[in-house]
């Protein structure tokens, strides 16, 4: 099969960047998305062309290194699909793709499809951990967790941390990443000493980190390649509320 790939190309983080157009033959319908970006790099490499710079890893659908825009789509067209899990045979013959970086303003464009996704770094890093005694892991059943909680914590845990939630959202939001981490501690209760300090600090930084706000619109959620739901964000809205409060009391009490 043949496809003809319009593929952004932008030097560096200062240059200024246009879609260029590839033809690319004789694909196999079982590649991936990032092998036909690695035929079409090795053409480009024996013309003496610059190869187009994408990140990648894994190439299993895990670590969340792989993300940029397939035809105006996070990951592509396919639900719950990573860009290295999505294989050509999903594409037409002849087919014309427009591939592009992730578009937000907390990840800029350093070079081609390659984003600063560090900033999604900085919001663990502000509360995403739990205090806990170093050293050997604890018997399993030292501390019973109800099957509800541990099944939400799961689901939350999830989270690969890709940027999909944040390229799709209209407002370049983080609020399903951020709810995501906080959800996923919260819920079990070694998260508990620290579960309103946690909140307040990664909702800061969030908010510190050129991130929109959420207004809703779902799109985080449609395009996750795990299934993220957005019903963590109305936890993260009630934990902050609840944090918030609690903080202002506090500060009162100390006054």
């Amino acid at each position: 099969m043949k496809l003809t790939l319009k593929i952004w190309r932008q030097a560096g983080p200062r240059e200024k960047g246009a879609l260029a157009t590839y033809q690319v033959d004789d694909i196999n319908p079982d590649m991936s998305f990032l092998e036909l970006l690695d035929v079409l790099n090795e053409s480009l490499m024996l013309k003496g062309e610059r190869p187009v710079a994408f990140d990648h890893d894994c190439r299993e659908g895990i670590c969340g290194s792989c993300g940029f825009m397939i035809g105006g789509v996070a990951h592509g067209p396919l639900k719950l699909c990573t860009t290295c899990t999505l294989f050509m045979r999903h594409f037409k013959d002849g087919d014309t793709v427009t591939v592009e970086p992730f578009r937000a303003k907390g990840f800029p464009v350093l070079q081609d499809l390659v984003v600063d996704r560090g900033a999604l770094d900085r919001i663990v890093q502000a509360g995403g951990f739990i205090s806990a005694r170093t050293g050997s892991a604890p018997e399993a059943n030292a501390m019973l967790i109800p099957k509800q909680n541990a099944d939400r914590a799961m689901d939350a845990a999830a989270c690969i941390g890709c940027g999909a939630c944040v390229a799709a959202c209209p407002n370049g939001s983080a609020m399903l990443f951020t709810a995501a981490k906080v959800t996923h501690l919260g819920e079990l209760p070694q998260g508990q000493p620290e579960r309103n300090h946690r909140v307040l600090r990664m909702v800061s930084k969030m908010q510190q980190l050129d991130f929109g706000g959420c207004s809703n619109h779902g799109e985080c959620e449609a395009v996750c390649p795990k299934g993220i739901k957005i019903d963590f964000i109305a936890q993260l809205n009630r934990d902050f509320l609840k944090a918030s409060l609690t903080d202002e009391m506090e500060t009162l009490k100390r006054v």
